[in-house]
């Protein structure tokens, strides 16, 4: 049962000719949030559901977090490397942006860590394998421009009728040599980089690098910590494939034909609504973007004697993830996957779906901009699970319908929080609080009550000054749910004037 049906629950059954005092009308309903959806973990290959789901257990964390990092870890070893062919021209990277809300003291860091941690592995065996490699390219480019530099001085003392020839073997080696690089050491993840140091990682990397942080200081950085100015191109094109040419003075021209960024954040609530104050962050498309997920805080409720983690579930874990990590590693030119007819089926289904909520009227037209990107997101999500059930050779196999089908779980699960997320940026804060006040009142049931008396029962997280009641007070009586009373008359004493007190409905004093 909701709420808001609980709030309504009996309301039919009061006799108006019963009510003392002036009359009361019909309140408005007070809108609660949803009760939201729990990430499908079930929806997770066998490894990756089995470390998400020990993970959650020995942290005392919503499975959410550890499901959400499952999808970004995968998007770290694949994005760049895969794309998914839909249908026809339409193909979609692999790569995704997730963000989920989680207040402090829910152990962020810890599931962060356990989760990421094989991903560090992997890079630290890239960097030990690229050794040998990037010794012999530096020691190649420095003979090269060793050679082209002797050629440069003999064209240069070469008589007459030597030294156009001189000349221009001395320039062939010398654009020979300036062709030349040598890798940079690989990375797969950065942290608090910049828009400027992701584009730079982006050219290093052969097009992709993740940003996965316990933290919110990214949506800073794109808003402008540094520069002063919203700086996001980086990302959206990152997030999209679309290339990316950079050039500036301090460094020769970056040029990536298909960027892959992946990023995966764990947030305080809070960071959303600055997320959405950032200029142009809604309006550019960065908000539609991301994949959004709000569990809820186990904190006080917790296990405090957790089983622990599997060994051997950590340890498949950690091979799976580093296999797949590997084997795409080195890959240049992109693997593209495509659809079974049947997962096709199920796809064009979903699809159906969505245009149908998108028109006016329909559930998803309040976050039309986030919608239009549901679909591509499936896709992308399908991609990464047929990867993670097929480790080995999965970029050789067509995606399936039970995948597609499991992806688009996973797709309704982002839908209803990114509905929630949208609601509350465009919310009236005051409609939480108000509720919060409210349901509190039909707990108590009193038939007055002060502001005073009021705010001492309220959580100070909640309501850290007196004052932050006010707009719930002035909205639920707005709703007719409470009416102040006249105050009473002053004695002419001096000293503090009484709180303020109020009048519920016979709904909230009645209990019904």
């Amino acid at each position: 049962m909701s709420a808001e049906t609980d709030l309504w629950e009996g309301f039919e059954a009061l006799d108006p000719q019963d009510i003392t005092g002036p009359a009361w009308d019909e309140p408005v309903p007070v809108r609660a949030r949803p009760v939201l959806p729990i990430f499908p973990v079930h929806a997770l290959p066998v490894w990756l559901r089995d470390m998400a789901m020990g993970v959650a257990e020995e942290t005392q964390t919503p499975v959410d977090l550890a499901g959400c990092l499952a999808l970004a870890v995968m998007s770290t070893a694949a994005g760049g490397r895969v794309q998914v062919c839909v249908r026809g021209n339409w193909s979609e990277p692999v790569n995704i942006f997730t963000a989920i809300a989680l207040d402090p003291g829910n152990r962020k860091s810890a599931v962060f860590g356990l989760m990421v941690r094989p991903l560090l592995a992997a890079e630290t065996a890239l960097v030990e394998l690229a050794g040998p490699v990037m010794a012999e390219a530096e020691t190649r480019m420095a003979l090269a421009k060793s050679a082209a530099e002797r050629a440069t001085q003999k064209a240069a003392a070469a008589e007459p009728g030597m030294k156009d020839a001189l000349t221009a073997q001395a320039v062939a080696l010398a654009q020979e040599a300036a062709k030349m690089r040598v890798p940079a050491v690989p990375q797969l993840v950065a942290d608090d980089a910049t828009p400027e140091t992701i584009g730079t990682l982006l050219d290093e990397q052969n097009g992709r690098i993740a940003c996965l942080s316990a933290e919110g200081e990214l949506f800073d950085i794109i808003a402008g910590r540094y520069s002063g100015k919203p700086n996001m191109g980086m990302f959206l094109k990152g997030h999209a494939g679309d290339m990316l040419r950079v050039n500036r003075q301090s460094r020769g021209a970056q040029h990536v034909d298909d960027p892959a960024v992946t990023v995966g954040l764990a947030i305080q609530p809070e960071a959303l609504d600055s997320l959405a104050q950032i200029d142009g962050a809604d309006g550019r498309g960065l908000l539609a973007r991301f994949l959004y997920s709000k569990p809820l805080s186990l904190v006080g409720s917790r296990n405090l004697k957790p089983a622990l983690l599997d060994e051997q579930t950590a340890a498949e874990y950690a091979r799976r993830l580093g296999g797949i990590t590997l084997a795409l590693a080195g890959w240049l030119e992109p693997a593209i996957l495509t659809l079974t007819p049947e997962a096709d089926g199920v796809m064009l289904a979903y699809q159906t779906v969505t245009e149908s909520r998108l028109g006016k009227g329909g559930t998803l037209a309040s976050i039309v901009k986030w919608a239009s990107k549901r679909d591509g997101a499936v896709a992308r999500i399908a991609a990464l699970l047929h990867l993670a059930n097929y480790p080995e050779d999965g970029w050789h196999r067509p995606i399936e319908a039970a995948t597609l089908a499991a992806a688009t779980e996973i797709g309704d699960y982002f839908t209803a929080h990114a509905l929630d997320v949208f609601d509350a940026m465009s919310a009236d804060p005051a409609h939480h609080a108000a509720h919060t006040v409210l349901t509190h009142l039909q707990t108590t049931a009193p038939g007055t009550f002060s502001k005073r008396d009021l705010f001492r029962a309220l959580p100070r997280s909640d309501f850290p000054a007196i004052a932050d009641l006010d707009p719930a007070l002035t909205l639920l009586e707005e709703h007719g749910w409470i009416r102040q009373q006249p105050p009473p008359p002053r004695t002419g004493r001096g000293g503090r004037p009484p709180s303020p007190r109020f009048e519920t409905h016979p709904r909230i004093s009645r209990g019904i």
